[in-house]
């Protein structure tokens, strides 16, 4: 299996592990459609002692309703969503809550956003990758998306190279990388991900 923890982090923030309670923890899935999030989110959240939350950007869409709208009208109705699924995460984790998203940060104004709203010690970022062919095959095998969106994102969704901890799920189950990952939360590190992109953009 392919994990790893991104190189140049600090000194571990919870030598105690992950509280119970979290405190508001935000752990952030980012990878292209058919990456396998969703699959290693479900497992992550059923690992966790405490009561937690998955947040998927595709149920925010699913819940839209589907008026008739003109190819200028729909980037517009798409980046409300998005700022608003960013809303309801950051609303999550400042009530307290375990928080795992899955996104896709193909559009750099979307990680500006994240980073404007979540709390930088407290979320943990996760690269999920997997091979370009394999990404192909499975949308294939699903049907339900687009030929060629997860190709259109390869190269996109991973473009601010910075991570506390990659999966690659090519070679590895959604259920290998929820243990890690939850590992992982045991012995985080600063600066996180997410402190290092705000230091690099301030």
């Amino acid at each position: 299996m392919t994990t790893r923890t991104t190189p140049g982090a600090g000194a571990a923030t919870g030598a105690e592990g992950p509280r119970r309670g979290f405190g508001g923890l935000i752990v952030f899935l980012n990878g292209t459609s058919s990456s396998g999030k969703s699959s290693i989110a479900k497992e992550l959240v059923g690992l966790f002692q405490e009561p937690s939350f998955h947040l998927a950007v595709d149920a925010f869409h699913a819940m839209r309703s589907k008026p008739e709208l003109t190819p200028e009208q729909l980037p517009a109705v798409l980046r409300r969503t998005w700022m608003g699924f960013h809303r309801a995460v950051a609303g999550m984790a400042g009530a307290g809550n375990t928080v795992v998203v899955d996104h896709v940060l193909s559009e750099p104004w979307r990680l500006r956003d994240c980073l404007e709203l979540f709390p930088h010690r407290d979320t943990v970022l996760v690269g999920v990758r997997c091979p370009l062919p394999e990404l192909e095959r499975r949308e294939r095998a699903r049907g339900d998306r687009p030929a060629g969106l997860a190709a259109g994102q390869f190269e996109r969704v991973h473009a601010h190279a910075v991570y506390d901890i990659e999966c690659d799920t090519g070679d590895a189950s959604p259920a290998e990388c929820a243990r890690r990952i939850e590992d992982f939360l045991h012995r985080r590190t600063t600066p996180t991900a997410f402190e290092r992109l705000a230091a690099e953009r301030a």
